[in-house]
């Protein structure tokens, strides 16, 4: 139950402290008096988002600050999560101070938090509903989320189970979309990796192959040039040249001369030594030029065929890495891609396996979800019934229509959602002998609002939550209807408490606890205040509401009758 709020310097309000009790308690007040800004700070200190404009001008910063009695074990699963523990006495504080700089304080019992955590507390303890709630019902997406929250427990685990497995199947399909992919483009994928592997194990590459190659090519090529060039020198040396002395004769008379004086000085002798050791290094050179000179091979053909192999190479090499060592470790790698693909051709199929079986599971449970909410609908539309007949509304008939799409689409697939397989949407007929229609069709602006009433009323009982706000439940109603609305929101004040704003005498006559919004007109500024009326003032406002203006005697003692009234059928 919010038991005090307390605003500070948002919009016209400077400084306002408002005790609520138990109970109905109402808020009027003038058009523009500032009923409005008493909602957005309580869907401000509620984590709602907010505009700096909101702060008074003149200020820079405001807050806002929520003080609620609650059961501890409601909050306690969020508290726990922020490492918190709620006061023993249920005591929560919940506060929120907006600066012009943009920054945004929010603190539970005076620790800073998200504002997140504040919203979700605040969906545990307040049921807020404005106008544009209104405006929900006209989305279809919304009265699934109704009525599997009026379904409660009985459906709450079957979409656990269901969600659980939808999680499953997206993931299955994910992993299936990364082994797969495209099958014509896989398949290509396959042949060329083969391709690749074949033509680089084929080669059967050695390494440095093309090195040694090219060697011997280079000595295939210039055979005819080595060969004469190694004979020509054999010959200068063993043979002289056009019959000329040859060199190692002339060489062998040398050293005969130097013989003669070898022991003459020992000048003479070194000189005899070199010379000879000289000889015998021109006898050694002469056996390789002849050795040199018959092994060399003159061969086209083996040519022919080392150029053919370097050709291969090099196109093997430009086409799968800059050496012999680069291409063969590209082919393990495409060796290894091919294995995968393989490999991930087998997984696909266990996947492919799999996921028709969650697709069976998730039908299975998508159809007790249907069942379960077909049990729901039944009732919801007896109790709305039952309300909408409390409000004014004795001739409507409300239906909630379901229809389960199992249908495969283009894919051949199903079109499983986050609620199953069921579309829902509520109709009603408001008048004797109208077709059930869409509410967007046929409900005025007053039906809507009753028709929402109805579903607060039903959902609250369900849900438990402590605190109801009504921001101008009165949209579009008058009369007896609004009666009806005022005798509702007493009747749901026994088990909630209620904060109600609006214009309409009829409801505001209902209150427990009546509080006076107005606007003070001051020398430089302007403000608003909050003022809990009591008795005699109580009538003088409900007097204003009946007549639009200052209150007459016959709108103060109808006003007094209203009340009277009011107080016996809060009594029965």
């Amino acid at each position: 139950m919010l038991l005090q709020l307390n605003i500070n310097n948002i919009a016209l309000i400077d400084k306002v402290s408002i005790e609520l009790e138990s109970g109905l308690n109402i808020l009027t007040g003038e058009t523009g008096a500032g009923k409005s800004i008493i909602i957005d700070s309580i869907n401000a200190v509620l984590g709602d988002r907010v505009s700096r404009d909101i702060i008074r001008t003149g200020s820079e910063k405001a807050l806002v600050e929520a003080v609620f009695k609650v059961d501890p074990e409601q909050i306690k699963e969020i508290m726990d999560e922020m490492g918190m523990e709620p006061e023993e006495d249920g005591t929560l504080i919940l506060s929120r101070e907006i600066t012009q700089s943009g920054r945004n304080t929010c603190r539970i019992n005076g620790k800073m938090v998200a504002a997140s955590f504040i919203k979700l507390i605040g969906e545990r303890i307040i049921d807020l509903h404005g106008q544009h709630d209104n405006q929900s019902l006209l989305k279809t997406d919304s009265h699934i989320e109704l009525l599997d929250s009026f379904g409660g427990e009985a459906i709450r685990t079957i979409k656990q189970e269901y969600l659980s497995l939808l999680e499953q199947y997206k993931e299955v399909k994910v992993k299936l979309k990364e082994l797969a992919g495209d099958p014509g483009e896989r398949e290509r994928k396959i042949d060329l990796l083969r391709f690749q592997i074949d033509e680089i194990r084929k080669a059967k590459l050695r390494p440095d192959e093309d090195e040694d190659l090219n060697k011997q090519r280079v000595m295939l090529a210039n055979a005819e040039k080595i060969s004469n060039s190694l004979s020509l020198a054999y010959s200068l040396i063993t043979s002289g040249e056009s019959g000329g002395k040859p060199a190692i004769d002339a060489l062998n008379e040398a050293l005969s001369h130097l013989s003669n004086v070898s022991q003459l000085d020992d000048t003479y002798n070194v000189l005899h030594k070199r010379l000879l050791d000289f000889i015998y290094q021109i006898d050694d050179l002469s056996d390789d030029l002849r050795s040199s000179f018959e092994d060399v091979e003159n061969n086209p053909e083996l040519l022919e065929e080392i150029v053919e192999r370097l050709d291969l190479i090099y196109r093997l090499k430009r086409k799968y890495g800059a050496s012999i060592s680069e291409v063969n470790q590209y082919c393990e790698s495409v060796e290894k891609q091919l294995a995968q693909i393989e490999a991930n051709e087998e997984s696909a199929a266990l996947m492919e396996s799999r996921k028709r079986e969650l697709e069976e599971e998730l039908h299975d449970a998508a159809f007790r979800l249907n069942t379960k909410r077909h049990e729901a609908a039944s009732i919801l539309e007896d109790r709305i019934g039952e309300q909408l007949e409390d409000l004014e509304m004795k001739k409507s008939r409300f239906h909630v229509d379901i229809r389960f799409d199992d249908e495969l689409d283009a894919s051949g697939e199903r079109r499983f959602t986050q609620n199953g397989l069921d579309k829902i949407e509520f109709l009603i007929s408001a008048n004797v002998g109208e077709p059930l229609k869409p509410l967007a069709r046929i409900a005025s602006g007053g039906e809507m609002s009753r028709v929402m009433l109805a579903i607060k009323t039903i959902l609250a009982q369900i849900d438990q939550i402590p605190s109801m706000i009504y921001d101008e439940i009165d949209n579009g109603i008058s009369g007896l209807a609004a009666q009806k609305v005022g005798e509702k929101l007493s009747y749901i004040s026994h088990g909630h408490q209620v904060i109600c704003v609006t214009h309409l005498a009829q409801i505001a006559c209902m209150a427990e606890h009546h509080y006076l919004i107005e606007k003070v007109m001051e020398e430089n500024s302007t403000r608003t205040i909050v003022k809990k009326l009591r008795d005699r003032e109580n009538i003088k406002e409900i007097a204003r509401l009946i007549g639009g203006g200052e209150a007459s005697s016959a709108s103060l003692k109808y006003a007094e009758e209203m009340i009277d009234k009011a107080k016996k059928i809060r009594q029965a």
